[in-house]
Protein backbone atom coordinates (compact mmCIF):
# COMPACT_ATOMS: atom_id res chain seq x y z
CA UNK A 1 0.00 0.00 0.00
CA UNK A 2 1.60 3.64 -1.36
CA UNK A 3 1.40 6.17 1.89
CA UNK A 4 1.25 9.80 1.70
CA UNK A 5 3.28 12.87 4.05
CA UNK A 6 0.91 14.79 5.62
CA UNK A 7 1.40 17.61 2.78
CA UNK A 8 0.92 15.25 0.07
CA UNK A 9 -2.33 14.20 1.34
CA UNK A 10 -3.48 17.78 2.05
CA UNK A 11 -2.81 18.42 -1.19
CA UNK A 12 -4.43 15.49 -2.71
CA UNK A 13 -7.41 16.33 -1.21
CA UNK A 14 -7.69 19.80 -1.93
CA UNK A 15 -6.86 19.51 -5.53
CA UNK A 16 -9.83 16.93 -5.56
CA UNK A 17 -12.14 19.66 -3.90
CA UNK A 18 -11.08 21.99 -6.62
CA UNK A 19 -11.70 19.53 -9.14
CA UNK A 20 -15.28 19.04 -8.25
CA UNK A 21 -16.01 22.82 -7.55
CA UNK A 22 -15.15 23.34 -11.12
CA UNK A 23 -16.95 20.24 -12.72
CA UNK A 24 -19.90 21.71 -10.20
CA UNK A 25 -22.36 22.98 -12.71
CA UNK A 26 -20.71 20.56 -15.10
CA UNK A 27 -24.28 18.86 -17.13
CA UNK A 28 -23.46 15.20 -17.32
CA UNK A 29 -25.51 13.09 -20.53
CA UNK A 30 -26.11 9.76 -18.22
CA UNK A 31 -28.17 9.64 -15.43
CA UNK A 32 -25.45 7.14 -13.49
CA UNK A 33 -21.42 8.35 -13.30
CA UNK A 34 -20.98 4.56 -11.92
CA UNK A 35 -17.95 3.98 -9.33
CA UNK A 36 -15.83 0.96 -8.56
CA UNK A 37 -15.60 -0.02 -5.40
CA UNK A 38 -12.68 -2.27 -4.03
CA UNK A 39 -12.33 -4.45 -0.79
CA UNK A 40 -9.37 -6.40 -0.26
CA UNK A 41 -7.62 -8.95 2.30
CA UNK A 42 -4.05 -7.86 3.60
CA UNK A 43 -1.22 -8.46 1.29
CA UNK A 44 -2.86 -8.80 -1.70
CA UNK A 45 -1.15 -5.32 -3.79
CA UNK A 46 -4.85 -4.37 -4.15
CA UNK A 47 -3.47 -0.61 -3.97
CA UNK A 48 -1.71 -0.87 -6.89
CA UNK A 49 -4.42 -2.54 -8.69
CA UNK A 50 -6.82 -0.02 -7.62
CA UNK A 51 -4.72 2.73 -8.97
CA UNK A 52 -3.60 1.13 -12.22
CA UNK A 53 -7.50 0.41 -12.50
CA UNK A 54 -8.25 3.98 -11.83
CA UNK A 55 -5.28 5.32 -14.61
CA UNK A 56 -6.58 2.46 -17.08
CA UNK A 57 -10.01 4.13 -17.04
CA UNK A 58 -9.18 7.57 -16.83
CA UNK A 59 -11.30 8.30 -13.07
CA UNK A 60 -10.82 9.44 -9.97
CA UNK A 61 -8.26 7.62 -7.14
CA UNK A 62 -9.79 7.47 -3.21
CA UNK A 63 -8.20 5.15 -0.84
CA UNK A 64 -8.18 4.68 2.51
CA UNK A 65 -5.69 7.42 3.81
CA UNK A 66 -7.35 9.68 1.39
CA UNK A 67 -11.15 8.56 2.57
CA UNK A 68 -9.92 8.72 6.06
CA UNK A 69 -8.04 12.70 5.69
CA UNK A 70 -12.09 13.63 4.60
CA UNK A 71 -14.01 12.07 7.29
CA UNK A 72 -11.87 13.41 10.22
CA UNK A 73 -11.58 16.60 9.60
CA UNK A 74 -14.84 18.25 9.70
CA UNK A 75 -14.09 21.65 7.71
CA UNK A 76 -13.05 19.69 4.75
CA UNK A 77 -15.74 17.27 4.82
CA UNK A 78 -17.90 20.41 4.87
CA UNK A 79 -16.30 21.27 1.63
CA UNK A 80 -16.83 18.01 0.41
CA UNK A 81 -19.89 17.73 0.77
CA UNK A 82 -20.70 21.25 -0.72
CA UNK A 83 -19.63 20.03 -3.90
CA UNK A 84 -22.28 18.29 -4.89
CA UNK A 85 -25.56 20.27 -6.70
CA UNK A 86 -28.90 20.45 -5.03
CA UNK A 87 -30.05 17.19 -6.89
CA UNK A 88 -27.47 15.22 -6.11
CA UNK A 89 -27.30 15.81 -2.49
CA UNK A 90 -30.99 14.79 -2.51
CA UNK A 91 -29.90 11.35 -4.22
CA UNK A 92 -26.83 11.23 -1.52
CA UNK A 93 -29.41 11.41 1.29
CA UNK A 94 -31.82 9.26 -0.10
CA UNK A 95 -28.93 6.72 -0.40
CA UNK A 96 -27.82 7.08 3.47
CA UNK A 97 -31.26 6.77 4.89
CA UNK A 98 -32.06 3.47 2.94
CA UNK A 99 -28.73 2.60 4.82
CA UNK A 100 -29.50 3.32 7.71
CA UNK A 101 -32.78 1.49 7.17
CA UNK A 102 -31.64 -1.32 5.83
CA UNK A 103 -28.89 -1.98 8.13
CA UNK A 104 -30.44 -0.81 11.01
CA UNK A 105 -27.35 1.32 11.59
CA UNK A 106 -27.06 3.61 14.93
CA UNK A 107 -24.17 6.30 13.10
CA UNK A 108 -21.78 7.42 15.41
CA UNK A 109 -19.68 10.39 14.62
CA UNK A 110 -17.03 9.02 12.80
CA UNK A 111 -19.73 6.66 10.34
CA UNK A 112 -21.73 9.99 9.67
CA UNK A 113 -18.69 11.52 8.49
CA UNK A 114 -17.48 8.68 6.38
CA UNK A 115 -20.73 7.87 5.04
CA UNK A 116 -21.32 11.25 3.54
CA UNK A 117 -17.68 11.38 2.21
CA UNK A 118 -18.25 7.72 0.25
CA UNK A 119 -21.80 9.26 -0.71
CA UNK A 120 -20.38 12.44 -2.18
CA UNK A 121 -17.77 10.14 -4.08
CA UNK A 122 -20.47 8.13 -5.33
CA UNK A 123 -22.78 11.04 -6.47
CA UNK A 124 -20.10 13.07 -8.07
CA UNK A 125 -18.73 9.03 -9.77
CA UNK A 126 -16.32 8.11 -12.31
CA UNK A 127 -13.99 6.99 -9.45
CA UNK A 128 -12.43 3.80 -8.02
CA UNK A 129 -12.68 3.74 -3.98
CA UNK A 130 -10.55 1.16 -2.31
CA UNK A 131 -11.80 0.14 1.53
CA UNK A 132 -13.39 2.02 3.70
CA UNK A 133 -17.03 0.14 3.27
CA UNK A 134 -17.43 1.80 0.24
CA UNK A 135 -19.18 -1.75 -1.43
CA UNK A 136 -22.08 -1.66 1.36
CA UNK A 137 -22.61 2.18 1.49
CA UNK A 138 -23.28 3.03 -1.82
CA UNK A 139 -26.00 1.36 -3.78
CA UNK A 140 -25.20 -1.50 -5.86
CA UNK A 141 -26.98 0.00 -8.72
CA UNK A 142 -24.07 2.55 -9.11
CA UNK A 143 -21.00 0.09 -8.00
CA UNK A 144 -18.86 -2.79 -9.86
CA UNK A 145 -18.19 -4.04 -6.38
CA UNK A 146 -14.94 -6.02 -6.41
CA UNK A 147 -13.30 -8.29 -3.71
CA UNK A 148 -9.35 -8.86 -3.79
CA UNK A 149 -8.03 -11.91 -1.57
CA UNK A 150 -4.77 -14.33 -1.78
CA UNK A 151 -4.17 -17.17 0.47
CA UNK A 152 -2.78 -16.35 3.53
CA UNK A 153 0.79 -17.63 3.00
CA UNK A 154 1.46 -15.63 -0.11
CA UNK A 155 -0.05 -12.65 1.34
CA UNK A 156 2.67 -13.14 4.29
CA UNK A 157 5.33 -13.31 1.81
CA UNK A 158 4.20 -10.05 -0.59
CA UNK A 159 4.11 -7.93 2.44
CA UNK A 160 7.49 -9.38 4.08
CA UNK A 161 9.34 -8.88 0.89
CA UNK A 162 7.31 -5.13 -0.20
CA UNK A 163 9.03 -3.86 3.53
CA UNK A 164 12.33 -6.23 4.64
CA UNK A 165 10.36 -7.34 7.59
CA UNK A 166 10.63 -10.99 9.47
CA UNK A 167 7.72 -13.54 8.17
CA UNK A 168 6.97 -13.36 12.53
CA UNK A 169 6.36 -9.47 11.54
CA UNK A 170 4.75 -9.62 7.97
CA UNK A 171 2.57 -12.45 9.67
CA UNK A 172 1.69 -10.21 12.48
CA UNK A 173 0.84 -7.46 10.57
CA UNK A 174 -1.22 -9.07 8.15
CA UNK A 175 -3.30 -11.42 10.69
CA UNK A 176 -3.86 -8.21 12.42
CA UNK A 177 -5.04 -6.35 9.10
CA UNK A 178 -6.99 -9.06 8.19
CA UNK A 179 -8.72 -8.90 11.76
CA UNK A 180 -9.30 -5.28 12.22
CA UNK A 181 -11.08 -4.98 8.32
CA UNK A 182 -13.27 -7.92 8.73
CA UNK A 183 -14.69 -6.99 12.50
CA UNK A 184 -14.97 -3.35 10.75
CA UNK A 185 -17.09 -4.76 7.88
CA UNK A 186 -19.46 -6.79 10.39
CA UNK A 187 -19.01 -4.12 13.21
CA UNK A 188 -20.16 -0.64 11.10
CA UNK A 189 -22.81 -2.83 8.16
CA UNK A 190 -23.54 -5.96 9.46
CA UNK A 191 -22.14 -8.03 6.70
CA UNK A 192 -19.69 -10.26 6.36
CA UNK A 193 -16.23 -8.91 4.24
CA UNK A 194 -15.82 -12.73 2.64
CA UNK A 195 -18.97 -13.25 1.90
CA UNK A 196 -18.72 -13.68 -2.36
CA UNK A 197 -22.63 -12.39 -2.74
CA UNK A 198 -21.80 -8.83 -1.80
CA UNK A 199 -19.66 -8.46 -4.93
CA UNK A 200 -19.69 -8.51 -8.92
CA UNK A 201 -15.84 -9.69 -9.13
CA UNK A 202 -14.15 -11.97 -6.59
CA UNK A 203 -10.10 -12.19 -7.85
CA UNK A 204 -7.22 -14.19 -6.35
CA UNK A 205 -4.25 -12.78 -7.12
CA UNK A 206 -2.29 -15.92 -6.34
CA UNK A 207 -3.68 -17.14 -10.13
CA UNK A 208 -4.15 -14.05 -11.39
CA UNK A 209 -1.63 -11.46 -12.74
CA UNK A 210 -2.48 -7.39 -11.52
CA UNK A 211 -2.60 -6.92 -15.58
CA UNK A 212 -5.24 -9.70 -16.14
CA UNK A 213 -7.07 -8.04 -13.09
CA UNK A 214 -6.94 -4.43 -14.42
CA UNK A 215 -8.43 -5.47 -18.10
CA UNK A 216 -11.14 -7.70 -16.57
CA UNK A 217 -12.47 -4.82 -14.28
CA UNK A 218 -12.01 -1.96 -17.37
CA UNK A 219 -14.52 -4.78 -19.78
CA UNK A 220 -17.35 -5.61 -16.72
CA UNK A 221 -17.05 -1.79 -16.09
CA UNK A 222 -17.02 -0.54 -19.38
CA UNK A 223 -19.89 -3.05 -20.90
CA UNK A 224 -22.34 -3.13 -17.48
CA UNK A 225 -25.71 -2.02 -17.88
CA UNK A 226 -25.77 0.99 -15.57
CA UNK A 227 -29.12 1.60 -14.89
CA UNK A 228 -30.39 4.65 -13.23
CA UNK A 229 -30.77 5.00 -9.51
CA UNK A 230 -34.82 5.80 -8.66
CA UNK A 231 -35.37 8.07 -5.98
CA UNK A 232 -37.94 7.52 -3.45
Amino acid sequence: MDTYTSKTLGGLVEEQINKWQSNRKRKYKKPIRPVITISRLPGCDAWNIAKQISEALEIDFFDQEIVDEIAKNADVNRRVVETVDEQDNSIVLDWLSMLTAERHLWPNEYLGQLTKVIGTIGAHGHAVILGRGASYILPKEICLRVLVVAPLELRIKNVREAYGVSEKIARQNVMGKESERIAFIRGYFHEDMLNSVNYDLVFNTEMNEQDTVVEIVKVAYNTRKWYKYNIK
